[in-house]
């Protein structure tokens, strides 16, 4: 039996080596992917893969930094809640980022939404309150692909932990002990900062763009949304595309875990107890046989 562990082990670690090398030889130093594919071959997506950031949530005592889910706020809803809805978030929710209830309330306020029917039957719009959500800036599905070149912007409201890139073995391996869960985080903010000239020879669609960091294929609908000075921070942050994308990450990211920071300081409380628990366990077991002949 023991020979049969060791052999599928020794199998495991053969294979896994394999296929790291040749992932190294098939990737180039910077990251990229090779700019053509043989005509027998399929193209694996996305060409390149996202950067591992530093996040202010990341790791087992991660914490949001409420400065830059404000800033955040202020890019989604001055760039991205133009095309992308945020339905599952209620407004009631941004006192988490640090704003009183005055504060929230007139950020409803600049938002209208549909509701009723009244006394007539009639439905009619109404400015939104707190325990209303994000509306949506197109009435349906079909208006917002209608409005998009056919494909209909995403939801923003879990996107964050929704789309994530598969890192493989063995790398999955080693985040096990990392406690790396930022993939999702990763890939926005490198799909928004990666809009790219395409490679000689590629020809992009019409009403496409060329970003190897999309995860579906090399060319998406969306047209570059970021450029440098667009928003206007209030704090003095960098007018930058890549402040503005790790920003609106951030808060992306808050969006589909807002109770994040309340799960790791419980996840570490359970830790402690464990230890202390096998402490005591361990010394009770001592003492129960401390006296036994063995």
């Amino acid at each position: 039996m023991k020979t049969l562990v060791t052999s599928i082990l020794s199998f495991a670690f053969a294979a896994g080596f394999g296929s790291a090398v040749l992932a190294q030889e098939a990737t180039p130093a910077n990251g990229a992917a090779p700019a053509h594919h043989e005509e027998s071959e399929t193209p694996h997506y996305p060409l390149k893969h996202p950067k591992e950031e530093e996040w202010s949530f990341a790791g087992p005592f991660g914490h949001y930094d409420k400065g830059q889910l404000q800033r955040g706020l202020k890019v989604y809803t001055e760039v991205c809640a133009a095309c992308h809805s945020m339905k599952l978030v209620p407004f009631r929710t941004l006192d988490e980022l640090g704003y009183s209830e005055a504060q929230v309330k007139a950020f409803a306020a600049n938002y209208e939404v549909q509701d009723g029917p009244d006394a007539g039957g009639e439905m009619f719009t109404r400015k939104a309150v707190p325990s209303d959500y994000f509306p949506s800036p197109f009435p349906n599905a079909e208006a917002a692909a209608a409005s998009n070149n056919g494909a209909a912007p995403p939801d923003f409201s879990l996107i964050a932990k929704a789309r994530s890139v598969e890192r493989g073995f063995p790398q999955f391996v080693f985040d096990i002990f990392t406690q790396y869960q930022e993939s999702g985080p990763d890939y926005i903010h490198a799909l928004l900062t990666g809009y790219e000239e395409p490679p000689a020879g590629f020809q992009v669609p019409q009403g496409g763009h060329y970003n190897p960091y999309f995860n579906a294929a090399a060319v998406l609908a969306m047209p570059k949304p970021l450029s440098d000075g667009q928003v206007t921070y209030d704090d003095g942050a960098p007018a930058t595309v890549d402040q503005y994308s790790k920003d609106v990450t951030a808060f992306l990211m808050w969006a589909a875990e807002p109770h994040l920071e309340e799960r790791k300081r419980t996840g570490f409380m359970v830790m402690i107890f464990l230890a202390i628990f096998t402490v005591l366990i361990y010394l009770t077991k001592r003492s129960i046989y401390a006296n036994k002949e063995h």
